[in-house]
């Protein structure tokens, strides 16, 4: 599913993972190619690889999708600007603010937008070329200034960055190389801020190399051009209504960890106060919604539950809330509906919001939760239909067209009569013998081991799988049946009959009665038998079989164990050995 790849997509992104990140969300959009937050994220990620082309198609089609989203045009002017367009870049922030004023990741955008638009104005006056541009990286301040600046003095600790400084300092025009990096894009934009700001003709400085060697008379001179300190950047201005707003978050989540810490202490009342607090305050976080529904949970107030949960989920759409909350607001809301089917017996509409919630964000523990719904709504529609008189009433009618050989009917009565009680094992041993009369072995096997099961100590059971098993020509398994069946009732008529019958049959393989074409079908059978492809790859008994024909004397011991006497004759009525 698409969240499944987008969730993937997110943990690749976040892992630093930026070219797996594209693949998963290229993975989403192909099954979802509407959801303007794939495109977006798709952005972000082919931007970070330094491929600004691609994130600029993906920035457009996020704003073709959804032209009301403010982080669309932050998309599209970090592609633009990774590009070099700063006028566009600049276009696209201010676009983006005017829907989300208070954004600050589109201030600083447009911020550096802004400088880079000055900066490339300002450069174009004294010189062009890479060359040109690349000789800023050149001047004696470059090292100073890139470890002063808070932003770029971590690329110093990057090898391969340093690497990269040197070697344009080396060959100013191999600046063209490394402008996919935005490290050094970053670095470029500060330099070119710095070398404007202090040189009054905008043409660059010097090379070292072509200044005339200084004298120690000199040094004082040199040490006057040395570039003032550049000055602190002015702080933001913040309105008063956003500094309100960041108050009343902030006061909000304090709320939250008070209504948390309340809750584990299973002081519901307290944490339900803190979490209406934290609602009250700021009503653009539905976690507060969620976490007051968890507790009305624990209470049992079900209704209270999933009002709060209807209202996480519609607050949820209009803030285009994360599908994860969405997806654990219906969540709640199916539990507090499951609990209340339990004495309303109406388990439909807790399964229906299980799915909404799936279908939001596929959670294994939702998905247990929608699992036993569908179990307890199974074992509710068996209760109601449970009628051991109708059971009974269908068993005869079921026994009258034995009787007249009617096996097909009599099938569909025994399992009617099933239906209203599962617990008679006589009725699955008598529709055991209609799948025997029918040819249905495997089916009227599985039925004679759940009428064993129902009731170890009733005979029919073992006759009946007995039978099945012999007519399968499964001897050894059939007289292990039949001699369980006589530990319950040892003068049984048919089960000692079935003993003698096994014994002759595995007598017949054991003397080489068999003929050829019976020998073979016997051994093709035996091995498609689980345990005897166990006991021809157990390392013993394929020592053991090797003695009984190369050392008969070495034999002799291994026959006196009850285990390996055991196996040798399960081999022996598969028609595997034969004992001469």
């Amino acid at each position: 599913m698409a969240d499944e790849a987008k969730a993937k997509g997110n943990a690749a992104f976040s892992a630093g993972r930026f070219e797996e990140a594209v693949g998963h969300f290229g993975d989403a959009i192909a099954l979802a190619p509407d959801n303007h937050v794939l495109y977006s994220n798709r952005s972000a990620a082919q931007a970070s690889l330094g491929r600004y082309s691609e994130a600029l198609a993906d920035a457009e089609r996020t704003v073709e999708l959804r032209p009301d989203w403010a982080k669309g045009y932050s998309r599209l002017g970090a592609a633009r600007l990774g590009l070099g367009d700063a006028p566009g870049a600049v276009e696209a922030y201010e676009k983006g603010l005017a829907l989300e004023p208070s954004n600050e990741g589109l201030k600083s955008g447009l911020a550096q937008a802004r400088q880079a638009a000055s900066a490339a104005r300002r450069q174009s006056s004294g010189g062009s070329g890479a060359d040109a541009i690349g000789k800023v990286f050149q001047g004696p301040e470059l090292w100073s200034k890139v470890a002063a600046d808070p932003t770029t003095r971590r690329y110093l600790d990057q090898p391969d960055f340093v690497q990269m400084l040197r070697e344009v300092q080396r060959n100013p025009s191999s600046l063209n190389t490394y402008l996919s990096d935005q490290r050094m894009v970053q670095v470029l934009t500060l330099m070119l801020n710095i070398n404007l700001q202090h040189q009054s003709n905008g043409a660059p400085e010097p090379h070292p190399a072509e200044s005339a060697p200084q004298t120690p008379k000199q040094k004082p001179e040199a040490k006057a051009r040395e570039p003032e300190p550049e000055p602190e950047p002015e702080p933001m201005e913040v309105t008063d209504e956003e500094k309100e707003r960041k108050e009343r978050k902030a006061a909000a989540q304090k709320e939250k960890e008070a209504g948390n810490a309340a809750y584990k202490k299973k002081d519901f009342d307290t944490a339900i106060q803190h979490y209406t607090k934290a609602m009250e305050l700021d009503d653009e976080d539905i976690s507060y919604i969620t976490n007051r529904a968890a507790v009305y949970l624990e209470m049992g107030k079900y209704d209270e539950c999933i009002k709060d949960c209807d209202k996480a989920v519609e607050r949820g759409r209009e803030l285009h809330a994360d599908f994860k909350m969405i997806s654990r607001a219906l969540t709640r809301k199916g539990t507090a509906l499951a609990k209340l089917a339990k004495t309303s017996k109406d388990y439909d509409v807790a399964i229906e919001t299980f799915h909404k919630a799936l279908t939001e964000h596929r959670n294994p523990d939702t998905l247990k939760k929608l699992n036993d719904a569908e179990r307890a709504k199974k074992e509710l529609e068996q209760q109601e239909y449970y009628n051991p008189e109708i059971a009974d009433e269908e068993r005869e009618k079921g026994n009258e067209f034995f009787k007249q050989q009617k096996y097909p009917e009599a099938v569909k009565h025994y399992t009617e009569a099933l239906r209203r009680n599962p617990k008679d094992p006589r009725v699955y041993s008598n529709r055991a013998a209609c799948y025997t009369k029918l040819g249905a072995l495997p089916e009227g096997l599985k039925d004679a081991e759940k009428c064993i099961e129902l009731d170890p100590t009733f005979s029919k059971g073992y006759t009946r799988k007995g039978a099945i098993q012999f007519f399968m020509k499964e001897y050894d398994k059939a007289l292990e049946t039949y001699q369980a069946g006589l530990k319950h009732d040892p003068k049984n008529p048919e089960l000692l009959d079935g003993v003698r019958r096994c014994v002759e049959q595995n007598n017949k393989a054991s003397r080489g009665e068999l003929s050829e074409e019976e020998l073979k079908e016997r051994q093709s059978k035996a091995m498609q038998d689980p345990e005897i492809q166990n006991i021809l790859t157990d390392p013993i008994m394929r020592q053991v079989l090797t003695d009984l024909q190369e050392n008969p004397r070495a034999s002799q011991a291994h026959l006196k164990n009850p285990g390996v006497m055991q196996k040798i004759q399960k081999l022996v009525s598969a028609g595997i050995v034969q004992m001469k």
